[in-house]
């Protein structure tokens, strides 16, 4: 007989499961090896009911990781069925055409038994410092150059290491113990998280969740389809052209209600390119949700069932959905871009509540190279510019919309790595003025100080197409790179440095928020004062409103 929850019993249970999935996070991003899933957060952790269905997720994590897993446990669950599974497994595979969209993702999931019966799944995707190939980069020209491609496997059997999976991965990666290690922390995460909700079921009676997950699965889809029918009929448009690589790349949108459900069509997108850049068709709709979620049904929570009303298609062959084996290792780059290509598109449906253009897309920095013992290393760190000024506020400085991850700082950088930053502080005059200012970026100088020459892998973007204004209000600063005495640098692709040699970056701030002219005055001089915005913009972009204050002065 189907279990009845009262509603302060089933709040109870939700925030119970909120918590277990946040402790599987934690104990993910405390054990881990590497930097990046340590200290930036490139992860996500949740849990899934035996049906395969998301039922509630971490705090901590990026919606690339968290909604292709959700949209990729039937792939785990189709090669390997529930009855064939033991306690004691744990599952492993990085495709990225079924799951986070580049061979650096491993997704691993963790069985939860009940006696001999699967009662929930918990799982968890970290992004690995590598995985071998050319490393990580947008250079490559297919899939099979960007690295080593795991199937779905058991990477745990019976609770013993399957020593020919380790064996295989530990042989083609330039840094073993860091990609192991990471990926025992997410087996580590997994087993707390099936301890914490087996104590769950003990303590409220329950044999199974199916019943919770089926209430809470189905209050958030009805919670997603009230706000979606109060989004406008029509189509709403909108054409996008990013920095690309040879060439700018064109990518479009075309947003519409049909009753109490929302389609995001991406037709008329550009063809898919010989460079790794483009996005799997799983995590176009990770993001291309995630950015429609933010304004249209904010409040409703991150599950199989606010997913239901959300239909996601991109042409075949196209950017947004390459043809295997189209190579897509920096598919991030034009993953984070959609919301500057949707949210325009939004803005014409609900105009006033949509804030404006981001810097997007993390600029990624891997450095490759020997150390003075030999030692090959491989490393990367995350930076972000700022995010674009919202109806009533200004955006957030060097902030990471919409991947979420963080910046790591700098004394674990150079602790852990050959890599010496001399400047990193925010860029005034970066964030597009308005009403409200965009966020500002940040500007960072570093050198290599290995011994010799070591490979800098660049993802860079929105250095041609600078975040856009809305409203009337101003666009944000593009992006700049600059190796040493001014010599050119890829912004996406290799380059080698010699040791000692300097970086220069300067990345994107916000769009602004409406007319320059309704800058509040008190605003404006904080801004000046905090070192902002100069006096120079000042008086260029805001005109009376600073010929005003100088005035009071």
């Amino acid at each position: 007989m189907k279990r009845e929850f009262s509603s302060y019993e089933l709040e109870i249970l939700w925030n119970r499961l909120l918590a277990i999935a946040e402790e599987q996070a934690q104990v993910l991003m405390r054990t881990a090896f590497s930097t990046i899933v340590r200290e930036a957060g490139d992860l996500s952790a949740a849990i899934f009911d035996a049906s395969g269905r998301m039922v509630a997720q971490a705090r901590t994590g990026t919606p690339g990781h968290i909604n292709t897993m959700a949209l990729g446990m039937r792939h785990f669950l189709e090669a390997f069925p529930l009855e064939t599974l033991k306690p004691g497994d744990a599952l492993l595979s990085n495709d990225p055409y079924k799951l986070a969209g580049q061979l650096n993702d491993m997704s691993l999931v963790t069985p939860v038994f009940r006696g001999d019966k699967v009662v929930a799944l918990f799982a968890s995707c970290c992004h690995m410092v590598d995985i071998g190939g050319i490393g990580l980069t947008a250079d490559g020209r297919e899939m099979f150059e960007e690295g080593l491609l795991v199937p779905f496997c058991k990477f745990r059997v019976g609770g013993e290491p399957n020593s020919d999976v380790y064996n295989f991965i530990a042989g083609n990666v330039r840094t073993p113990h860091e990609v192991i290690g990471d990926l025992e922390a997410q087996v580590a995460a997994g087993e707390v998280g099936a301890t914490r909700l087996l104590g769950l079921l003990q303590e409220f009676q329950l044999s199974h969740i199916e019943g919770l997950s089926d209430e809470i699965i189905s209050r958030s889809e009805t919670a997603m389809r009230k706000a979606i029918r109060d989004f406008p009929s029509g189509e709403f448009r909108n054409v996008a052209v990013n920095d690309g690589m040879e060439k700018p790349l064109t990518l479009a949108v075309c947003v519409s209600r049909k009753d109490d459900e929302l389609l995001i069509d991406f037709d008329g997108t550009d063809p898919s390119v010989e460079r790794g850049i483009n996005v799997p068709l799983a995590y176009t709709t990770a993001y291309a949700t995630y950015a429609v979620k933010c304004v249209v049904g904010p409040d409703v929570p991150n599950n199989h069932g606010s997913f239901v009303p959300i239909h996601v298609q991109a042409p075949l062959g196209s950017l947004l959905n390459p043809a295997r084996p189209a190579p897509t290792a920096a598919r991030h780059i034009l993953g984070h871009y959609l919301p500057s290509v949707i949210y325009p598109a939004l803005a014409k449906a609900l105009p006033g509540c949509v804030p404006a253009d981001s810097a997007a897309g993390l600029w990624v920095t891997q450095v490759s190279g020997k150390r003075g013992t030999g030692e090959p290393f491989s490393f990367a760190f995350f930076s972000v510019g700022g995010m674009g000024a919202r109806h009533n506020k200004d955006g957030l400085s060097t902030t990471s919309f919409p991947s979420g991850i963080q910046n790591v700082s700098t004394e674990i950088i150079e602790s852990v790595s050959p890599v010496l930053f001399r400047k990193r502080e925010l860029r005034p005059d970066s964030g597009g003025a308005g009403r409200y200012r965009g966020g500002l970026g940040q500007t960072i100088q570093f050198e290599v100080t290995a011994a010799g020459s070591v490979t800098l892998s660049a993802m860079y973007d929105r250095i041609n197409d600078a975040p856009r204004g809305t409203e009337a209000g101003r666009n944000g600063a593009g992006g700049q790179v600059v190796g040493e005495s001014g010599r050119h640098l890829m912004p996406k692709g290799r380059s080698v440095l010699q040791a000692g040699e300097r970086v220069h970056l300067e990345l994107p701030g916000g769009g602004g928020f409406g007319n320059p002219a309704e800058r509040d005055a008190a605003a404006l001089a904080a801004d000046i004062e905090l070192g902002f915005v100069t006096r120079e913009a000042a008086s260029r972009d805001y005109g009376a409103v600073y010929a005003n204050l100088k005035d009071r002065q």
